[in-house]
């Protein structure tokens, strides 16, 4: 089936998970592995029924550990490849989004946050795992998430999601909560010719000369993919450019290492993306995402209504960390005001950003996220 025929345009009332769903198919995701879990279920169920209708392939694996495993020899293959899971399935692929990294394969890892830690709360909310979004693999590596705060954004930002990993060759993680995922509300869908699509550098040099890991100028090497008639070596072990181990060199370490982080570091203000709503004379200022960014900009409506000076940073990148925009809004500012369902994780990355500007944290954790009020009454503190 073409691609075009792939999409379903138009005009759609869907629930995130859904429309998480369709953006995949709509950005040329074909392989889909995975394994049911709360609240990321639906994205299987909706992906096992749509994939063989444009030509594509999903497989229910025996656990999230394989899921992402077959993730990762899918897109050496050459499929644009996704996951789906929540907290418990998310921490058992920490691994092998190292090895992802690692061998530089793109791919997709929605991760609908639900109250942890452990089963926790296998229904309800949660941001407890932006933390280990960054940091969950070991070593030193440089990864990108998006955090979407409306149904809309569920497909919109999956559609990113693909591109930015095939642009930069990283696995890329769409950083969902319950709420977001279970709503229902519009979505629409362009034509399939003016959805943005980006596909992964294909190399130049014949097969006796190419060389997979080496980078062009934007650090990105390009990739090759198995059956293509390039036969080359994807570790996970230190490697060269060549994709032979160098496990005891220090100095293809250091070149290897640095070029993983640098690659995105060095590209962080093309990815970074922010919503700004009244900055510019706000002396308080609130910096959220997902759905508490959606309460948050009700509340610093209300406050300018009563005459506060309001304004809202929300965080639709939150690796890399949009710290320019949040350092900027801090000149500004007072006060920060960082309502999270949790006990306290981007606050962090807020108040080094932030500097001597104070930012407050306003943790909630169970059932419902923030309310306006609830944000409103720390606006008013605060100013």
């Amino acid at each position: 089936m073409a691609e075009k025929k792939a999409v379903l345009t138009g005009v759609h009332f869907m629930s995130g998970d859904i429309a998480c769903a369709e953006g995949a198919i709509a950005a040329g995701c074909r392989f889909f592995a995975g394994y049911p879990i709360t609240p990321a279920t639906e994205i299987a169920e909706h992906i096992a029924a749509r994939m063989p209708k444009v030509g594509g392939i999903y497989i229910q694996m025996e656990d999230e550990i394989a899921s992402i495993a077959a993730v990762i020899g899918a897109s050496y293959a050459g499929l644009k490849a996704m996951t789906a899971t929540s907290g418990p399935g998310f921490s058992l692929m920490q691994e092998n989004i190292g090895l992802a990294v690692m061998t530089e394969a793109p791919c997709v890892i929605v991760d609908v946050m639900r109250g942890g830690p452990s089963t926790g709360q296998p229904t309800l909310p949660g941001q407890q795992d932006v933390m280990q979004a960054k940091w969950g693999s070991h070593g030193d590596y440089e990864i990108i998430a998006l955090s979407p705060s409306s149904v809309q954004e569920m497909f919109d930002l999956t559609v990113e999601a693909f591109n930015l990993a095939e642009m930069y060759r990283v696995p890329t993680l769409l950083m969902a909560d319950e709420v977001v995922a279970h709503m229902w509300e519009k979505v629409v869908i362009p034509p399939a010719e003016e959805i943005k699509i980006v596909n992964r550098k294909k190399p130049n040099a014949p097969p006796g000369n190419y060389a997979p890991f080496m980078p062009d100028d934007d650090l990105v090497p390009p990739m090759a993919c198995f059956g293509e008639g390039y036969r080359f070596h994807a570790t996970g072990l230190t490697h060269d450019e060549h994709g032979y181990p160098r496990t005891q060199d220090s100095d293809v370490q250091m070149r290897l290492v640095k070029r993983l982080c640098d690659k995105i570091r060095k590209n962080a203000d093309k990815i970074v993306r922010v919503e700004e709503v009244m900055i510019d004379d706000a002396e308080v200022v609130v910096v959220a995402y997902g759905i508490v960014a959606r309460a948050a900009l009700s509340a610093v409506k209300k406050a300018r209504e009563q005459g506060i000076k309001a304004g809202l940073v929300r965080l639709i990148t939150l690796w890399p960390f949009p710290e320019k925009h949040v350092a900027r809004a801090a000149e500004k500012t007072k006060a920060i005001i960082v309502p999270e369902m949790n006990c306290g994780q981007m606050v962090r990355e807020v108040e080094r950003a932030a500097k001597t500007t104070p930012a407050y944290h306003l943790p909630k954790l169970g059932e419902e996220p923030h309310t306006p009020l609830e944000i409103l009454e720390a606006i008013r503190r605060h100013s």
